[in-house]
């Protein structure tokens, strides 16, 4: 496993998604995975997984200090009045004390922004986050937020190999912010790819596992690829023996003139 360290957390690279995960199945992918080696999960407060999501981290009976947990605020629990109930809530779900990271989920431009901050550095202070983040935010959002005075060790946003991520990643760079990968793998839009098809048999791997490595080859970024079966998350985590070559990673940055985003709902802001 890769680790970012990073205002004190260290962060496994690869971690697992739980976007439509539901019930049962949430439950035994989290515990199976906890088993696999995983020790980075990702939920949301939207998912509607958090209580399965606590229930297979129970299950799996790996220490609670040992596993860096992830939830988000949805976009319409950013007010002052909504945010840390509903952060309380997700506690209770998770069968935890805090998380590891607490992100605002998608901005909302109908809360200002200082209002969100406010209430994110405070569910810190109490104890409910270690750290905090952000996630679908542009540059220029990115920035107010850090002019606000968050701290924030993370953006998530979709990234796979044929989406152009590159004026974010370089700002996120610059000012020591790592990059969340969602999404690694185009939502299956990069099975099939003639590249990544040609790349993967020098190394017995597939599709999905030269993207992975190609991410995870990347200074400061973080993928959670999210399978509701339990061998192709075991196989997702098999990316650690080898590598891309130069010439291999440049191959596939080409595939980022395709410039191909999969998540665009009505709420999205505008990107970069």
């Amino acid at each position: 496993m890769k680790y970012i360290t990073l205002q004190g957390a260290e962060i496994p690279a690869l971690g697992l998604g739980t976007f439509q995960l539901e019930g049962t199945t949430a439950q035994t992918i989290v515990e199976a995975a906890l088993a696999e080696g995983y020790r980075h999960i990702d939920t949301a407060q939207i998912y509607r997984n958090e209580e399965a999501v606590g229930a297979g981290i129970k299950a799996a009976g790996v220490p609670r200090e040992d596993i860096f947990l992830t939830t988000k605020v949805w976009y319409d629990r950013l007010t002052q009045k909504d945010f840390l109930p509903s952060v309380e809530v997700s506690l209770r779900k998770l069968q935890t004390d805090y998380v590891d990271l607490l992100l605002i989920h998608w901005p909302n431009p109908e809360v200002p922004l200082e209002e969100t901050v406010e209430q994110l550095l405070e569910a810190r202070e109490k104890g409910y986050t270690r750290h905090i983040g952000v996630s679908n935010f542009p540059v220029r959002l990115v920035e107010q937020t850090i002019a606000l005075g968050a701290d924030i060790i993370t953006n998530q946003v979709e990234y796979h190999p044929l989406l152009d991520q590159i004026k974010l990643y370089n700002y996120l760079r610059e000012h020591g912010i790592t990059l969340t990968a969602y999404s690694p793998i185009a939502q299956g839009k990069l099975l099939g790819n003639e590249i990544l098809h040609s790349i993967g048999r020098k190394y017995g791997k597939n599709e999905v596992q030269v993207a992975l490595r190609w991410l995870l080859q990347q200074d400061g970024v973080l993928a959670i690829p999210r399978s509701s079966k339990v061998h192709n998350m075991k196989a997702n985590f098999q990316v650690f023996d080898f590598e891309l070559t130069q010439d291999e990673v440049k191959q596939i940055d080409q595939l980022r003139r395709l410039n191909q985003r999969e998540v665009q709902p009505h709420w999205a802001p505008e990107w970069d």
